[in-house]
């Protein structure tokens, strides 16, 4: 009898165990629970955040002023758009007082309907010289259709191979490939080794799920500061405590 009553027991000791990972689960996925920021120090870490039209007017002196060190612009998307706030907000990072406080870098949104050179084209347009800035970066991700019905492998990595060339070409610096785990295991694991990473992983610790070397990780989309207009929320990003922000500067 005790040892039935003692099995019962056990028994209902894993089901309140699964039942309370599942219930854990679900709220980190749905944001309840934002686990990445217990693991990143504001005031030790090098913090920077990246920024498109969704926050308005950027005001850089007060997301200095709350130790972010670094600032990524959306600059261009695909072989024609660019960001409608990227122009004024390029102009202001060149304040000297402010560019002493921050290092800036702009990003493009690649497109899986535009020629890679195309795109290249794009963004060199409108982002002109980068010398003493950021290195360039590719934000390569699933975006719209796409998510359900998933781009060729082979074309879509050949365009991009041509855009981030163009971009070394241009700018004598390996730009960096931003994206997520899931996209990286896909698409970039084999034939992108030489590219410095930026990976999003918002629902857990980077090094939880991902062993490569990574150079900065966006660790929430659900960040909220000062120094802008629109939106809640703003996307917080970490530098790699092995690497030095000085030496993703162009040279």
């Amino acid at each position: 009898m005790k040892k039935r009553l003692g099995l019962i027991i056990l028994f209902l000791f894993f089901i309140a165990l699964a039942v309370a990972a599942t219930s854990f689960f679900f709220l980190v996925k749905t944001k309840a629970i934002l686990l990445n920021p217990m693991f990143v120090s504001r005031e030790k870490d090098t913090i920077g955040v990246d920024i498109s039209h969704y926050q308005g007017t950027i005001d850089l002196n007060r997301l200095a002023n709350q130790n972010i060190k670094f600032i990524y612009f959306k600059a261009t998307e695909g072989s024609s758009y660019k960001d409608e706030h990227f122009e004024e907000n390029w102009e202001k990072s060149t304040d000297t007082n402010i560019a002493d406080k921050m290092k800036f870098g702009a990003y493009h949104f690649f497109s899986f309907d535009s020629p890679g050179d195309a795109q290249a084209r794009n963004y060199i347009s409108a982002v002109g010289e980068l010398q003493g800035r950021l290195i360039p970066v590719v934000d390569f991700e699933l975006y719209g259709d796409y998510k359900d019905k998933l781009p060729e492998k082979d074309k879509a990595t050949r365009e991009l191979k041509v855009l981030l060339a163009n971009l070394e070409a241009k700018y004598l610096t390996k730009p960096m490939i931003y994206c997520e785990t899931e996209v990286y295991h896909r698409y970039l694991e084999t034939g992108f080794e030489d590219y410095p990473l930026w990976i999003r992983s918002v629902y857990y610790p980077i090094d939880w799920g991902f062993s490569k070397d990574w150079t900065l990780w966006q660790y929430t989309d659900r960040g909220e500061l000062d120094g802008y207009t629109e939106e809640s929320y703003i996307d917080l990003d970490k530098l790699n405590p092995k690497k030095q922000l000085n030496n993703l500067v162009v040279k």
